[in-house]
C-alpha cells in the first residue's frame, strides 16, 4: 500500500474518531438518569470549598448514603466530606509507574493516571452515584479527574522531552508541528465540554478509544503489519546494535537534513524519514481534541500516528510524543482550571508529581534495553485490557474484566 493511501486512511480514521468525540460530548452513550427524587434536603453550604466545587456541593443532597454528602464525615480527596482518603504511599508508587510507562513508551501515562484516580484511589465509585442525585457535582468531579490525570502527564512529558532531546532521540520539528496543532484542540474541548460530561459517559468513551487504538497497534505487531515498517525496523536494529557495542548514541541521533513548508526530512542512525508539517499540525488538532476530552496526554494516539503514518521506530517515538503532549497538557490544564472551573487536590497532585519525577527519570534510561517490538506489545496489552474494562463499566455498569 502506498504511503499516500495510508496517510488518507489515517486522516479519515482521525476524523471519524473526532466525530465520535462530538457524539460523546453531546451526550451519546450516557445512561439515562433515574426519576428525579421528591423533596430532598440539600447541603445548603459550600462547606468552605471555593469555586464551582463549593457551589455544586451546596446543591447536593444531604445524607450518609451513596450519592449524598455528610458534612460531618472525614474529609477526603478534594477536601470533600466522605470522599476516599488518598493513601500517599500508594499514590507515589502508582505515580512512579505512570512516569515510567509514559517516558518508556511515549504514551499511556494519562491512561494509567486515570486508572489510578478512578479505580486504585476509589474516586470513580465515589463520583458515579452522584450522577442521579447531583448531576452537576458529578460532572464537575469528572472534570477534576480529567485535569488531575493531565498534571501527571504534563510533568512526565516535560522531563521526557528534556532527556530524549539530550540523547538526540527526539524528532523535534515533528513534535513541534504536532504541539502547535494541539493548542487548538486543547483549548476548544475543555471550553466546550467542561461541566457537561457525566462520569459514566466519560469512563465509557475513555475505554472505547483506548481499546480501538490497542487493536490498531496489535495489527502492527503481526508479520503483515511489520512488513510495512522497513525503515523503522532498520533504524531500530541499528540503534539496538549500537547499544550492544556501547557506541556513542548521540552522534548518530536525530539530524534534520531538509526544511520546507510541506516537507521536512531527518535521519536517525543512517535511516532517513520525512513528514509534511501541515498534516502534522492537523493531526495535532484532532489528537489533542480527543485527548482533552478523555483527560489524558494523547500519547496513546500520538504513538500509532508516529509509528504508522511517519513510520518512526519506538526509540524515537517516545520523545517526539512527549514533546507534543507537553504543549497540549500546558494548554488543556490551564483551560480546564480557568474556564471549566475544575477543582484540584494539590496535596494529592504534589505527592504524585514526586513519583512521576522518579519514574520519568528512570524510563529513558531503561527504554533502550527493551526491544522495539516488546515496547509495542506492552502498549497493546495495556490498551486492550484497560479499554475493555472501562468501556464495559462506563456503558454497561459492570467491568467485563477484573479491575
Amino acid at each position: 500500500m502506498k504511503k499516500g493511501i495510508i496517510n488518507k486512511i489515517a486522516l479519515a480514521t482521525l476524523l471519524l474518531m473526532l466525530a465520535v468525540l462530538a457524539l460523546g460530548a453531546s451526550g451519546v452513550g450516557a445512561q439515562q438518569d433515574g426519576a428525579k427524587n421528591g423533596q430532598v434536603q440539600l447541603v445548603g453550604s459550600d462547606l468552605g470549598l471555593k469555586g464551582k466545587l463549593g457551589e455544586a456541593i451546596a446543591k447536593a443532597p444531604l445524607g450518609t448514603g451513596k450519592g449524598q454528602i455528610d458534612p460531618d464525615a472525614p474529609r477526603g480527596a478534594f477536601g470533600i466530606p466522605g470522599a476516599p482518603k488518598i493513601n500517599y504511599l500508594v499514590a507515589i508508587l502508582w505515580a512512579v509507574w505512570v512516569g515510567w510507562i509514559f517516558s518508556t513508551v511515549g504514551a499511556f501515562g494519562g491512561i494509567m493516571a486515570g486508572v489510578g484516580h478512578m479505580t486504585v484511589y476509589g474516586l470513580g465509585d465515589f463520583v458515579k452515584p452522584f450522577k442521579k442525585t447531583a448531576p452537576q457535582f458529578n460532572k464537575l468531579l469528572t472534570d477534576s479527574i480529567r485535569t488531575s490525570n493531565q498534571w501527571l502527564v504534563g510533568l512526565s512529558s516535560l522531563l521526557s522531552t528534556i532527556n530524549y532531546l539530550k540523547a538526540k532521540r527526539l524528532a523535534w520539528p515533528l513534535g513541534l508541528a504536532l504541539g502547535l496543532g494541539s493548542i487548538v484542540g486543547a483549548v476548544a474541548i475543555p471550553a466546550l465540554t467542561g461541566g457537561k460530561v457525566s462520569f459514566s459517559q466519560y469512563q465509557g468513551w475513555f475505554g472505547l478509544f483506548v481499546f480501538v487504538v490497542g487493536g490498531v497497534l496489535l495489527y502492527e505487531t503481526t508479520p503483515r503489519g511489520q512488513a510495512s515498517k522497513k525503515a523503522a525496523k532498520e533504524a531500530a536494529k541499528a540503534f539496538e546494535q549500537s547499544i550492544k557495542e556501547k557506541k556513542d548514541e548521540a552522534s548518530q541521533g536525530i539530524t534534520v537534513t531538509q526544511w520546507s513548508l510541506t516537507n521536512i526530512k531527518f535521519s536517525f542512525f543512517g535511516v532517513e524519514f520525512q513528514f509534511n508539517p501541515i498534516w502534522a499540525f492537523v493531526g495535532g488538532v484532532v489528537i489533542a481534541a480527543i485527548s482533552a476530552f478523555l483527560g489524558v496526554g494523547g500519547g496513546f494516539l500520538y504513538v500509532p500516528y508516529l509509528t504508522s503514518i511517519v513510520g518512526l521506530p519506538m526509540f524515537v517515538v517516545a520523545g517526539t510524543s512527549a514533546m507534543a503532549v507537553l504543549v497540549s497538557m500546558m494548554t488543556s490544564i490551564t483551560t480546564y482550571i480557568t474556564v471549566a472551573g475544575a477543582a484540584m487536590d494539590w496535596g494529592m497532585i504534589g505527592v504524585e508529581l514526586i513519583g512521576v519525577f522518579i519514574g520519568s527519570m528512570i524510563g529513558p534510561r531503561t527504554q533502550k534495553y527493551i526491544p522495539d517490538i516488546w515496547l509495542k506489545r506492552l502498549f497493546v496489552v495495556l490498551a486492550l485490557y484497560v479499554g475493555l474494562g472501562y468501556f464495559s463499566k462506563g456503558f454497561f455498569g459492570k467491568a467485563w474484566v477484573p479491575m
